[in-house]
């Protein structure tokens, strides 16, 4: 009976034994698998900070490129605005400048006032016009006495102005010319001879001036009255800064 007693004891034994084992290898099991899944569970984690990372990165070095862009451009931005307050202030000493010379051609000029010639201030250009009847002889291109005499003045002016270019603009009515050549000729031949009396008689520097002429094609009337027509046959003396100067100084 010990004998049956003591088998049964050990057959109960192993049967727990057994079922202890079983126990202790699924807990080893769930164990590993829970391991598996929390090391993929990290991978993935740690890819997604490397993918965040690397977006960080990436947007770091975006925003210093826009930083230095924009500190780039706030500078361009300076020097514009820089640059056009110096050309508005330098704009503004020439109207300055051009307004005293309007003043003084007028008050040069002012027993000619009236009688074919005028004075004027027009888009930052001072302008003498005179008719021809002062200038010249019809259909000749030579000056007259009183015309010399009223450059003579003009020169005065432009002697105290040596940054100030001119222009000599020849203008005609609409009639033929009565020595045959076109109206353009003969204003234009005017105009080269205003240059070369303001250059050989009154000292001008040659590089301020330019002579041109627009023949019929610059009226200020109409040229179907005599009276018309007078006013069209002129000279014009426009008074004008030195532009070239001008960029050249806002460049630099």
């Amino acid at each position: 009976m010990r004998f049956y007693g003591l088998v049964g004891t050990l057959s109960a034994v192993m049967i727990m034994s057994c079922a202890a084992n079983k126990k202790a290898q699924q807990q080893i099991k769930d164990l590993n698998e829970s391991n598996a899944k929390l090391t993929a569970t990290n991978e993935a984690l740690s890819k997604q900070m490397n993918d965040l990372n690397n977006q960080v990165s990436h947007l770091t070095e975006q925003n210093r490129k826009m930083t230095a862009d924009f500190v780039e451009y706030k500078k361009e931005c300076e020097d514009v605005q820089e640059k056009y307050k110096y050309a508005s202030d330098v704009l503004d000493r020439q109207e300055k400048i051009l307004k005293q010379i309007e003043k003084k051609l007028e008050d040069a000029l002012v027993d000619l006032q009236g009688r074919g010639l005028n004075v004027y201030y027009k888009r930052g250009l001072v302008f003498v016009s005179m008719e021809d009847q002062l200038l010249f002889k019809s259909g000749s291109d030579k000056p007259a006495q009183e015309g010399v005499q009223a450059l003579s003045k003009i020169s005065g002016v432009l002697n105290d102005y040596p940054d100030v270019k001119i222009i000599v603009v020849g203008n005609t009515d609409d009639m033929p010319s009565k020595k045959g050549n076109d109206n353009w000729t003969l204003s234009t031949e005017r105009a080269n001879s205003i240059v070369r009396i303001l250059r050989d008689r009154y000292n001008i520097d040659p590089a301020r001036l330019t002579s041109g002429g627009k023949g019929k094609f610059n009226p200020v009337a109409g040229n179907d009255t005599p009276e018309g027509r007078a006013k069209n046959r002129r000279i014009d003396i426009v008074f004008n800064p030195d532009l070239d100067k001008l960029w050249e100084s806002i460049e630099l």
